[in-house]
């Protein structure tokens, strides 16, 4: 079959009976989906493509995308419906154009006769090792609607972590950019127009008001480059964290050690890292197949290495708990629930219920972290703007005292 994408159409018509019918349908073209619509009983006066919203549909496939997805499929393959149909069905119901397109290039690929993994290995950068392998597991265990379920537990809790994680940055980034803004805007518009009126007093200025006045103009004459040397350095250092995996490591050791933060990070990587290897060896996947997936899950360039390491213990023979308690690394209750789970051969079960825990963990350290930060950025905010007007209207202040 051709590997051409299907859009959506809108058509009018009418069917057997006369009435007149309109609705959409996904096609290659026109003339393809009036045949569809003539093996339906309905004879169309006009087919064309759907018209785009006002602003653009979304082209960008996200993880949480993947993740509703990969729910869908689970859901029609357990009510019966074939796979091919299962695609045509999920992606009729979409509004983001990206996603949609994605889905019907994996159609076509499993249509023409490509297994449903190997269609998903042809789009790595939606679909990782991981999500293809257990693809792959539950197609040749003839269970793959049990594995997408799976799967789509698996990314739900996956990313409601990131979503966890995010909410605890959010909301402090914003309200720091937002105080850097307004201090620009006084120091850059406000205090000059301070410092006209101060050059007329004919007196000696507070010296902390020569301080405000000094960085006022400095940021006048080197805003921009200030501004451009900020957004470099933040762009410059993500981009070198991207590619030097000593730089990465710097940050995510230094990530683990900052208070409160490090806290989260620590919990988040526990429950990735129990959530990842419970589904794996779920699935079916060997232990240390599923360590090498669970490496590259945890998200901390520390605990990937670390991951390794136990992966090499655990094929020399050395049971998971005790290659986990030796790296130092892991939480203390994650390590005895995975020594539990291997005695009692409920090794899953044991790491699901850990990574419920430690999930749970980080969403009660983020909504305390929130409660904590709001009154701290409230002071900053404070300090900043009212330190500005402090320093303005002192000289007003001992001038009255003066007069």
């Amino acid at each position: 079959m051709a590997n051409s994408a299907a859009v959506a159409y809108v058509y009018k018509g009418v069917d057997a009976k006369g009435n007149r019918v309109e609705g959409e349908i996904s096609g290659t073209n026109p003339a393809l989906i009036k045949a569809q619509l003539r093996r339906q009983g309905i004879i169309a006066s006009k087919v064309q493509k759907k018209p785009k919203p006002l602003f653009g549909a979304s082209k960008k496939v996200k993880p949480a995308d993947i993740a509703v997805f990969t729910r869908q499929m689970a859901t029609m393959m357990k009510a019966g419906v074939p796979l091919v149909q299962s695609f045509e069905i999920v992606a009729d119901g979409l509004d983001n154009e990206g996603l949609k397109d994605l889905i019907f290039k994996i159609r076509d690929e499993v249509a023409s006769g490509t297994a449903f993994a190997d269609a998903l290995r042809k789009h790595p950068v939606y679909f990782d090792d991981l999500f293809c392998n257990l693809v792959a597991s539950g197609e040749q265990s003839g269970a793959l609607e049990t594995m997408l379920d799976r799967i789509a537990t698996y990314k739900e809790k996956t990313e409601s972590l990131k979503a966890k994680i995010k909410k605890a940055m959010t909301y402090p980034i914003a309200v720091l950019v937002v105080a850097v803004i307004v201090t620009s805007i006084l120091l850059i518009k406000v205090v000059p127009q301070f410092a006209d009126t101060f050059s007329s007093f004919g007196a000696n200025l507070p010296a902390f008001t020569l301080f405000v006045l000094g960085i006022s103009e400095w940021m006048q004459a080197n805003w921009l480059i200030a501004f451009i040397t900020l957004v470099v350095g933040i762009g410059g250092t993500l981009e070198v964290k991207k590619r030097n995996k000593n730089v990465a490591n710097f940050f995510d050791r230094l990530m683990l050690k900052i208070p409160i933060l490090g806290q989260i990070t620590y919990n988040s990587i526990a429950a990735r890292f129990a959530r990842t290897l419970s589904t794996t060896f779920a699935a079916g996947v060997p232990l240390i197949d599923a360590l090498k997936s669970v490496a590259g899950a945890t998200g901390n360039v520390v605990y990937e290495e670390a991951t390794y390491k136990i992966r090499d213990s655990v094929a020399t023979g050395i049971p998971l708990n005790g290659a986990m308690r030796s790296s130092g690394l892991y939480p203390t209750m994650l390590v005895q629930m995975a020594a539990i789970g291997e005695e009692s051969g409920a090794l899953d079960e044991m790491l699901s219920k850990a990574a419920d825990f430690y999930e749970e963990a980080v969403d009660n350290m983020v909504d305390n972290l929130t409660t904590l930060l709001e009154p701290m950025i409230m002071a900053i905010l404070g300090i900043l703007v009212g330190g500005l007007m402090i320093a303005m209207y002192l000289p007003i202040f001992q001038l009255g005292q003066v007069i």
